[in-house]
């Protein structure tokens, strides 16, 4: 089954869970949010297909290179999926530590709604920001690419349904998963939850890793979603363009290469403000 074709069958599902989300808590939606979301979802999706044509090749010849020749069964499906998701984890690390990856994710924190159709929101520049560099120790490790993108494709569409305020708190389930309580910390602008819960399928890799931190309204208030300087548009080409416009401005007017360097790939700040790390172009 290629991965146009897994999307394709489980779209059904995604908007099954969000029109049963719509009709029963129609105050986590809003319209127009809803209409950018899925606007930017397709704008999102041309841009990967377009993307997997052309570097697909790339993959392929990389792969030949590969260290060991891995076939596919039970324990190397497993294998796969449990390396993707570590890899899923500096990936989304990183994007919230890097400029340059910065500029596409804001995309997907950008809306102060927090609901199943805020899961569609994603950058069409993923391509150019280079995700998919971070999948390549699989394929040089002899995981054929189609495998690769395949269970990248499955871990993301896990997360579809980390986004929501319908589902309390999981029991067990928190200990080893990624859930809408990990999740909603992830989307928060409190301070207390800033670059926290990195987790794409499994929230292990934050517990080992210092970055875990649990939803708890009582000591840290109700979760508070968007970015910090929220940008109060929901034209899907201004959402998914005005990072990359601050930063290639900033860049150009920052003295020196060093500088400019600093700009686009340290850590995505303008200005300091009482000495944390809230910024009015950090998505938080």
């Amino acid at each position: 089954m290629s991965i146009e074709l897994i999307l394709l069958a489980l779209s059904p599902l995604f908007l099954t869970f969000v029109v049963y989300e719509f009709v029963n808590h129609r105050k986590l939606y809003d319209i127009k949010d809803s209409l950018a979301n899925t606007a930017l979802a397709l704008l999102h999706q041309g841009s990967d297909a377009i993307a997997l044509v052309l570097l697909m090749p790339y993959f392929y010849w990389l792969h030949q290179f590969a260290l060991f020749d891995i076939s596919l069964n039970i324990t190397t499906v497993f294998i796969a999926f449990l390396l993707q998701d570590f890899l899923y984890y500096w990936f989304h690390k990183a994007s919230h530590h890097i400029h340059w990856l910065w500029a596409a994710h804001v995309v997907h924190h950008s809306s102060t709604k927090m609901n199943f159709s805020t899961a569609f929101r994603q950058s069409l520049m993923y391509p150019i920001a280079g995700m998919w560099l971070f999948w390549m120790p699989m394929i040089v490790l002899g995981f054929e690419p189609t495998i690769v993108f395949t269970v990248v494709v499955l871990n993301l569409a896990y997360q579809f349904f980390v986004h929501t305020q319908m589902v309390n708190k999981l029991g067990w389930f928190e200990k080893i998963f990624n859930t809408p309580s990990h999740h909603r910390v992830h989307h928060s602008t409190n301070k207390a939850y800033l670059d926290r819960n990195f987790a794409g399928v499994l929230i292990i890799w934050d517990k080992l890793f210092g970055t875990y931190v649990q939803e708890n309204d009582e000591k840290h208030g109700p979760c508070r979603y968007g970015i910090v300087g929220q940008i109060e548009s929901n034209n899907p080409f201004f959402i998914s363009f005005h990072q990359w416009t601050y930063m290639f401005k900033t860049a150009y007017k920052a003295q020196g290469i060093k500088a400019k360097w600093q700009v686009l790939f340290a850590y995505p700040t303008s200005t300091v403000e009482n000495n944390s790390r809230l910024t009015d172009n950090k998505m938080l």
